[in-house]
């Protein structure tokens, strides 16, 4: 924090974000924080809730702490505001004792904006009497839900976390979520010590996801098909419910074409790491998985989220599919559901060790899922309902809103298949009961001399997919059991018998069939203001696409942080609108904030203007306002050149003391390419020349120079080509090294 600035929160989101306006209830928020104020904010995943403390952070005097669930976001964290300029670091179990000393070391010295820990960090000796040691400008407690006992996501070590009031009583706290129904929200309030006054709440709406649910049917092959035909090549997740179907159904989808991925908590820690590394950092990958995997992932272009097994509740479904779509653009949460899942779902609670009151909270919430899944209304008024919200007007853009359901009086159906189940001594699941009614003439029928029955052939009025969605309602609203332990049969309960002796009427909806036309939404045009772009559809801006995302990756292997660190997918898709010709005219981008534009403004213009130069211009491209035009401030230059992180810097004093690689690597207790890394930002910012790390002699560098000019001229940006023409000869990190110093 620089404790001279005079900069306002619309400075640094603008200098510093890239954007231009705030969003939402963020600015109030920030504004209470500045003021010293406490803040409880419930925002959708995507809806910005980081800046609401980062910003103040960066603005107040002293440290930012950040109290966080997960390494991965942490991480994730770090390096966007390390790209963005700030510094900040974090502390968990992933880094070396050297490490955390260093960065204790510059938290005391007043070198750090931001530093994220983990819950359990509260619990080690001294680390409340260091932080009562320097001076700290907020508290944020994400993923604040993690608090609730009887949450999904319940953290024992949140329920440290209330110290925090006790201890810093004139440090701005907040608690930020974005899942939490009326008792978690209590909860947050109780164990964290806040006030009614101090919540601020935008609505759980996420309007750029579409929500789909369908009947079960052959599930693996409606993936694919939803995959292929609306996702195919674009960053999904599929959640199983367990270890066995993730790897079966990752499988899979390898065999059909689907760059598929498993995770779950059985496999050992090298895969988990390996599978999640290249799902953030690479495009096109499906990560299937368990509940194991998704909180605290703060991948931004995640297309859709698909569950081909049911959740647990509402608030589990809403937070697993929040994970798509969080950079703004169309997304999609689709699921299928099937009898046994529902049945499964009931028996597992049921059989679990858990206290009667808590079994009947968990029934409850899995009714009111299993309610939403049958819902013949707009799914999203049903979704946003169950949190307390209201929407006026069907969205839309749901399953239900597109493909209208029909209702009818199922009071004579359910009668049937519930005198059906009676009669065949309630021991047969949902198909082959179905077979009966219809009166289909098989072996097992017959030899089960269930054709003799009263009610064989009594359902032809329905097909077999049309009596299959009436058990599945029935099964949905509790007027039929799953007996799991009776490999699936239907049972009987007190409800059924109301049915039967006609005390109950039960209304049924007809299961839509889905238009493949009507599934499909054009996500080829983005919204720039109150102006639509032009196509991105066409093949000369799916070139421009692809080299914009060539140069993207380029600079993350560079980095070494993803992709959607250096740009999220919304910021190229701007530049493809725009196409801008000048570093002062990217910052009508959004996400180009002034070190981005300095770092790699150049080498984005040079990117637009090749392909300008090959394809000409477009006559209808979103023009750029004046407004929105300036140059890059001076300091940011000089900023940037000196700018390394502290671990490099600490890497490179040990290397020019050893001037050995692999020690450096053995005394730091990191990777050899982690030292390499480190030593090319060195290079990078010229606190170092590339012949004092590597034994060069100016004819191979400059043929080396030579080598890396000619492919990039021919618009190979990537090393791979390098490589191979160098025949695998120099490394990737000394390629990497080598072009640092051009």
């Amino acid at each position: 924090m620089n404790n001279t600035s005079r900069r306002m929160p619309l400075d640094v989101l603008q200098q510093t974000y890239g954007y231009e306006s705030f969003k939402g209830i963020q600015e109030n928020v920030i504004n209470r924080i500045m003021n010293g104020g406490n803040a409880v904010v419930f925002m959708p995943t995507g809806g910005g809730k980081s800046a609401c403390y980062q910003i103040p952070a960066i603005l107040r005097e002293g440290v930012g702490i950040v109290i966080s669930p997960l390494i991965a976001l942490m991480r994730d964290q770090v390096a966007a505001l390390t790209q963005m300029g700030v510094r900040a670091a974090c502390l968990n179990s992933s880094i070396s004792g050297q490490e955390a000393n260093h960065i204790i070391h510059e938290l005391h010295s007043g070198n750090m904006d931001l530093l994220y820990v983990a819950p359990e960090r509260l619990g080690q000796p001294g680390f409340i009497e260091m932080l009562e040691g320097i001076k700290i400008a907020l508290i944020a407690i994400d993923e604040a839900h993690c608090v609730a006992q009887w949450g999904h996501d319940f953290r024992p070590d949140y329920l440290r976390l209330g110290i925090f009031a006790e201890k810093f009583p004139r440090v701005p706290r907040l608690a930020l979520t974005a899942t939490a129904d009326g008792p978690t929200r209590k909860e947050i309030l109780y164990r964290l010590s806040f006030s009614d006054d101090d919540i601020f709440s935008t609505g759980f709406d996420r309007p750029n996801i579409r929500y789909t649910v369908i009947p079960k049917e052959q599930e693996k092959r409606q993936l694919l098909d939803f995959i292929k035909n609306d996702h195919f090549a674009e960053c999904g997740i599929v959640y199983r419910m367990s270890r066995k179907k993730v790897e079966s159904t990752a499988a899979w989808l390898c065999k059909h074409g689907i760059n598929a991925l498993p995770y779950h908590a059985g496999l050992d820690v090298q895969t988990r790491d390996a599978n999640q590394a290249r799902f953030m950092s690479e495009d096109g990958i499906v990560m299937v998985a368990t509940i194991a995997f998704g909180m605290g992932i703060d991948k931004p272009d995640v297309r859709y989220v698909a569950h081909l097994d049911l959740p647990k509740t509402i608030e589990s479904y809403y937070q697993e599919t929040g994970r798509a779509g969080r950079d703004g653009l169309p997304a999609e949460a689709w699921m299928s559901v099937g009898i046994q899942d529902m049945g499964f779902l009931k028996r597992m609670i049921m059989s679990g060790n858990a206290p009667d009151e808590r079994k009947a909270l968990e029934l409850r919430k899995l009714n009111a899922l299993l309610a939403y899944c049958e819902s013949p209304c707009c799914l999203r008024q049903s979704l946003l309902a169950y949190f307390g919200e209201e929407l006026k007007e069907p969205c839309g853009n749901c399953f239900t809103c597109i493909n209208p359901p029909s209702t009818f009086d199922g009071t004579i159906a359910a009668q049937k298949a519930l005198s059906n189940i009676y009669r065949t001594e309630q021991m047969y699941g949902a198909n082959y009961l179905i077979d009966i009614l219809i009166g289909k003439d098989n072996k097992r029928i017959s030899a089960q001399g269930h054709d003799k029955i009263s009610t064989y052939g009594i359902g032809k009025d329905f097909t077999h997919d049309e009596w299959l969605s009436i058990h599945r309602q029935l099964v949905s609203q509790g007027l039929v059991d799953v007996d799991m332990e009776g490999y699936g049969s239907l049972k009987l309960n007190s409800k059924s018998w109301e049915i039967l002796k006609k005390q109950r009427e039960v209304p049924l909806r007809k299961d839509p069939v889905l238009a493949k036309s009507k599934t499909r939404k054009s996500r080829n045009k983005l919204v720039i203001g109150d102006a639509n772009s032009p196509s991105l559809s066409t093949p000369e801006a799916k070139k421009l696409l692809d080299s914009l995302r060539a140069l993207r990756t380029q600079l993350a292997q560079e980095q070494q942080v993803p992709s959607y660190v250096i740009f999220a997918d919304k910021t190229l898709l701007e530049l493809a609108c725009y196409r801008p010709e000048s570093t002062s005219e990217l910052y009508a981008v959004s996400g180009l904030g002034d070190q981005k534009v300095f770092r790699y403004g150049t080498a984005i213009v040079e990117t637009l203007l090749k392909h300008q130069q090959e394809h000409g211009r477009p006559d209808d491209l979103t023009p750029i306002a004046a407004s929105k035009v300036k140059e890059v401030p001076s300091q940011i230059t000089k900023k940037d050149k000196a700018e390394v992180s502290s671990s490099a810097l600490e890497t490179l004093e040990l290397f020019e003391d050893i001037q050995d690689i692999e020690k450096v690597a053995e005394e730091r207790s990191i990777k050899p390419a982690t030292v390499y890394a480190h030593l090319t930002s060195c290079v990078k910012a010229e606190k170092i020349n590339i012949t004092d790390v590597v034994d060069f002699d100016k004819p191979e560098l400059d043929c080396l120079y030579d080598t890396i000019k000619l492919y990039e001229s021919e618009g190979f940006m990537q090393l791979s080509p390098i490589y191979n023409a160098l025949c695998g000869n120099y490394s990737f990190e000394l390629l990497r090294m080598v072009k640092a110093s051009m």
